[in-house]
This record gives C-alpha cells, structure tokens and sequence, in this order.
C-alpha cells in the first residue's frame, strides 16, 4: 500500500505547487508586467481618494449626472458581491412590470420614447459600467438643464468620451459613465 501511496502523494504535492502557486504567481506576475492598470483592477483616484474602477459601474441617480444602466444586483446596485442577472425571461411578468415603469420613470424625466433598450436592461452580470451613446445623449437635455451647462459642450464631451468597438469591429460603441461623470465634474457651468 505505502507504494502505492508514496506516489499519490507526492503527485499531489507537486500539482499543487504547480498549480497552486506557481501558474498563479507566474500569471499575475506577467498581468502586472503587460496591463498594469488593468491587474490592479483599472481604478480611478482623484485628488487623492480611489472613486471606483473602469469595470464596474455605479449608481448615479442626481439628476446632475448621467445614470448608468439599470443592475440586476440585490439589495445594493452594482454590488459586486452580489454579480449576477436577474435570470428572469422575456416571458416574466416581474421582468415586463420592471421595465415598463422604468420606461415610464425615463419618459416623466424628459426622455424621449422609444428609450435605448440599455436604459431599461440589466447586464448579464448587472455590473456593466457602460452605456450606449444613445442613451447617453437621450439624457444630454436633463443633464444641461439640472447643471446650467450648454448642451453643445455635452454633446462634445459624450463625443470625446464614446469608445469606439475593440479591434475596429468587436461589440458596440459605448461609454463609460464614470468617466463620464467625472469629466462633467470638471466642466466649467
């Protein structure tokens, strides 16, 4: 039996060196190397003080901001802890109820129907720190209006700020609402 034993042992020894530290430290040694922001988690410091990440959205809800996308995350919005969608489908009546009142909320606040189908669906993982260009510029209006600001240098910040697709041709033009916000931070009204 000790034979057969010795083996397993050290084979187990030595996969989980291998596998369980090695591979991991080597990995996140050469993400550090390669994509350095991107390792430690794509953060955004301002003045100082960390104000979120380029990966995971926030909830906006000032009228004085662009709001993000609706999260699907429970009880906190865009709770990492919490990532996930709501797995309700297009059948749901809970999903339908949802959406219908938040396209109503948008329509009272000024938003023009049809709103972009990003301003009333969550992500897959409900963390999703982008918005379409669409939905951004549906809120330009209530955006210029609450800060005092010209909507032509909105329209020119979202501009400069929309992102176009990876690679010239993977997935869609988007913005990131962070960014976004802090930018307008930063605008002179």
């Amino acid at each position: 039996m000790i034979n057969h034993l010795r083996p397993a042992i050290t084979l187990l020894f030595l996969l989980t060196l291998v596998t369980g530290l090695a591979y991991p430290l080597a990995v996140t040694g050469i993400g550090r190397a390669l994509l350095p922001q991107e390792a430690q988690g794509s953060l955004i410091e301002r003045n100082g003080q960390m104000v979120g990440s380029r990966l995971i959205g926030q909830n906006f809800t000032s009228d004085r901001y662009f709001w993000s996308r609706p999260s699907a995350t429970s009880p906190d919005p865009y709770s990492a802890s919490a990532s996930g969608g709501s797995n309700l489908g297009t059948t749901s009546a809970k999903l339908k109820d949802r959406v219908d009142a938040d396209v109503k909320r948008l329509g009272a606040t000024g938003i023009a129907l049809p709103v972009p189908a990003d301003a009333v669906t969550t992500s897959g993982s409900g963390l999703d720190p982008h918005i379409s260009p669409d939905y951004a510029a549906a809120q330009v209006t209530r955006v210029a209006r609450a800060r005092g600001v010209n909507e032509a240098d909105l329209k020119a910040l979202l501009s400069r700020l929309t992102e176009g697709r990876d690679l010239g041709f993977v997935g869609e033009p988007r913005v990131n609402v962070l960014e976004l916000n802090l930018a307008l931070d930063e605008l002179k009204s």
